[in-house]
């Protein structure tokens, strides 16, 4: 198998069509074709054969989806780098990796320089030209005949090494297969939900190099046009929706969150978005039927992680509709039901499906979920039993299949014996019309063991009172769910991937405590 030759297929069919849009920077399916073959040979010159590592260190850019093409064409191992991590991460990055080739921007030069050395990396070409590291991209394609790269893979060699520091801090990497790929390409088109085709131009707004970039084979399977946000700016994106007559576009919450507080967002026009599908982080009821009366019948959940190589779980537009129109308002409580070849199970802490109704942890299963971690193999098999990946999240599921998701494992919060989840805290602050953002964790306490501790950001211009807010939810909470204590903050932390980092969040509480629940 090799998923390039899909690419060198469209380029056969529509050469002249639009490929990818960054920036100024706008590439044809013919130049796509071309830049990634004259890339792949580049490597292979510089001694890559099928299965090396080569790594990225780079904000958005046109050039990373080259890469990403010529990699799959050569047969070569794809480790995307998080361009916010500093140097001493990107070492260890490097060297766990074993990555023999870095591609990086201006921006991240000092940070190679420092990282590199030590490492198994034997040449760095530079995105936006030659420096002390070594020749730059653009010459070194210009200097190579284009010649039709094509290494035939095996389902299971590695096509991205795709790591995350999740919740927990650790980096670890999920194995993405060449076969877990084309399961995310099957799924990609075979929705009409999620296919873009010939005429179909998607925005990525996120890092294309991590959940944002998950779209991108199946839009250039399909023919469609890949239109990626150099970075995000609320404005700049609805300014390329109008500009681009942008039909898709895959954002995270916060994203719309931004747009949303935007006093001119109304000024644009959007009306050739088909579909706005948001994921990553969960997003308040008010929220999304904000979101639907800004831009209209067009919304759409996805669920999943780079362990399961992307959305495993999905909520339609028409399930948006059901429940904004009355017909079924839970559903936006809901991350969707299952899409595609995916298994999803609500499982006991043995590995058994729970009734539904019950809550348990959601257990995933398919061509798309990874065979494990790279060099974890504890971790792996922790995480990967009986051929479940399991995935920490707790959730309950109904009898018709929307499942809902109450909390991480992690992040439940026992008081005085009771569990209690922080997500569904979360959506009751989210409720209020002056609460912006929202996390709840759970605190030392002496008499109960963890207390309830919500912190907040209110919407601009607004005063928040917390005996206020906690009377809000006790109107709608159980009593001992209801926050004991709020915390008004002018701004959360975020994780690199945009995440609220609770685990930040609570170690402001529990540093210096004797016993740590967590």
């Amino acid at each position: 198998m090799n998923l390039g030759r899909y690419i060198r297929r469209t380029a056969g069919h529509q050469p002249d069509a639009e490929a990818v849009v960054c920036g100024p920077v706008r590439l044809t399916y013919a130049e796509l074709d071309d830049h990634s073959d004259r890339l792949a040979t580049a490597l292979g010159h510089l001694g890559l054969g099928r299965g090396d590592r080569v790594a990225t260190l780079a904000a958005n850019r046109a050039e990373l989806v080259v890469t990403e093409a010529a990699l799959c064409k050569a047969g070569l191992a794809r480790v995307p780098i998080n361009a916010r991590l500093g140097a001493a991460e990107v070492a260890h990055l490097l060297t766990e990796s074993d990555a023999r080739v870095l591609l990086t921007d201006a921006a991240h030069l000092e940070t190679a320089r420092v990282a590199v050395p030590g490492t198994g990396v034997k040449a760095v070409l530079g995105y936006d030209g030659p420096s002390d590291l070594g020749p730059g991209c653009a010459e070194t394609l210009a200097a190579t005949t284009a010649e039709p790269v094509e290494v035939e893979c095996a389902e299971d060699d590695i096509a991205v090494l795709h790591f995350t520091s999740g919740s927990t801090g650790r980096l670890k990497a999920a194995v993405q297969t060449y076969g877990n790929r084309l399961a995310l390409l099957r799924k990609s088109v075979m929705s009409a939900d999620t296919r873009v085709g010939p005429g179909g131009r998607q925005i990525l707004a996120g890092p294309v190099t991590h959940a944002s970039g998950m779209p991108l084979l199946g839009i250039l399977f399909a023919g469609g046009c890949a239109i990626v946000l150099p970075r995000w700016d609320a404005e700049e994106f609805l300014a390329t929706v109008q500009r681009e007559r942008a039909t898709h576009a895959f954002v995270v919450p916060t994203m719309v969150n931004t747009v949303l507080a935007l006093p001119g967002a109304r000024d644009y026009d959007i009306s050739s978005l088909r579909q706005l599908i948001y994921g990553a982080a969960p997003m308040s009821p008010a929220r999304i039927r904000a979101a639907w009366d800004l831009f209209g019948p067009v919304l759409s959940q996805g669920f999943g992680c780079g362990e399961t190589t992307s959305g495993v779980l999905f909520l339609s537009t028409e399930d948006h509709r059901r429940a904004i129109e009355g017909e079924d308002e839970e559903l936006l409580l809901s991350c969707g039901r299952p899409i595609a070849e995916a298994e999803v199970r609500i499982v006991d802490d043995s590995g058994a499906p729970v009734a539904d109704g019950e809550i348990g942890e959601i257990a995933v299963r398919g061509p798309d979920v990874v065979p494990g971690y790279h060099n974890a193999p504890d971790l792996t098999a922790q995480t990967f039993r009986d051929g479940w990946f399991h995935t920490g999240d707790l959730a309950r599921r109904r009898s018709d299949g929307y499942v809902f998701i109450v909390d991480r494992k992690k992040d439940m919060i026992i008081s005085g014996g009771f569990n209690i989840y922080a997500v569904e805290v979360e959506s009751v602050l989210h409720q209020h019309p002056d609460v912006y953002e929202a996390a709840v964790v759970g605190i030392p306490d002496e008499q109960w063991g963890e207390a309830v501790q919500a912190v907040v950001v209110p919407r601009d211009g607004a005063v928040l009172d917390e005996a206020e807010l906690i009377a809000f939810c006790a109107g709608r909470l159980a009593r001992m769910k209801k926050p004991r204590a709020v915390e008004v903050v002018a701004a959360l932390p975020h994780n690199p991937n945009g995440k609220i980092d609770r685990r930040a969040i609570r170690e402001r509480y529990w540093a210096g405590a004797e016993r740590r629940v967590h």
